[in-house]
């Protein structure tokens, strides 16, 4: 009879995790919005973009886009000015724009629930199917990865990869799926609050505690 033991990467997931659990135990994105699809929408401008920027964009753009219907009949000229100072700009509008006919043509104004549904959206893509999931509905089905998620996951080496949905399925394949939900959230804040992305003395932060050579790990991520 053959025993399985845990691998070193996955009793090192499990300690970081065990951290973001006790530390950020409810996961919550700092995207403001009021209604579903403007989350989605936030999510979107999102990329490669500071939530910080897309909160001050978005204070003044949802107060006249609401449902999916009005981002539905946006006019794309208008609404490119509108969310002009995030990057990729006319990308993310045409996109934001298609994805809200789609909403209101199948699905009768709501964001979808499932990743196949959210996937099939003009510019929605793995990681910001999963986080619409998480947080409007609470289904964690996959583990999203961002440039947080991507640094720390090569940082305390969980992966081999730098594509961020091959990311999302190592560490999915490291971790419970009960504990999924805390990933994504849990790491976002600790490098956005504790542990930022330029090189630092963080011998004394907890997660490096964890794993001391991670003191030693710089990874370029974009």
């Amino acid at each position: 009879m053959i025993e399985l033991f845990p691998s070193e990467r996955e009793k090192r997931a499990e300690k970081i995790v065990a951290y973001l659990k006790k530390e950020y135990p409810v996961p919550k994105s700092e995207l403001k919005h009021h209604t579903a699809f403007q989350f989605l929408v936030a999510v979107v401008l999102s990329a490669q973009c500071t939530d910080k920027l897309v909160n001050k964009v978005t204070e003044t753009l949802f107060k006249k886009y609401k449902t999916a219907a009005d981002f539905a009949h946006a006019k794309p000229a208008e609404f490119e000015h509108e969310i002009s100072s995030v990057t990729f700009f006319r990308n993310k509008a045409k996109h934001v724009i298609a994805a809200a006919k789609v909403v209101v043509k199948d699905h009768d104004g709501k964001v979808p629930k499932t990743e196949s549904e959210l996937v099939a959206l003009p510019g929605v893509g793995y990681k910001t199917a999963h986080v619409v999931a998480g947080e409007l509905h609470d289904i964690w089905e996959g583990i999203p990865t961002d440039t947080h998620v991507k640094r720390f996951a090569k940082r305390f080496d969980l992966t081999d990869h730098d594509d961020l949905k091959k990311i999302s399925k190592d560490l999915e394949s490291l971790i419970p799926k009960k504990d999924w939900k805390y990933v994504n959230n849990g790491l976002v804040l600790y490098g956005r609050y504790l542990c930022p992305a330029r090189p630092h003395d963080c011998a004394d932060h907890p997660l490096t505690k964890l794993w001391p050579p991670a003191t030693q790990r710089w990874p370029k991520v974009k």
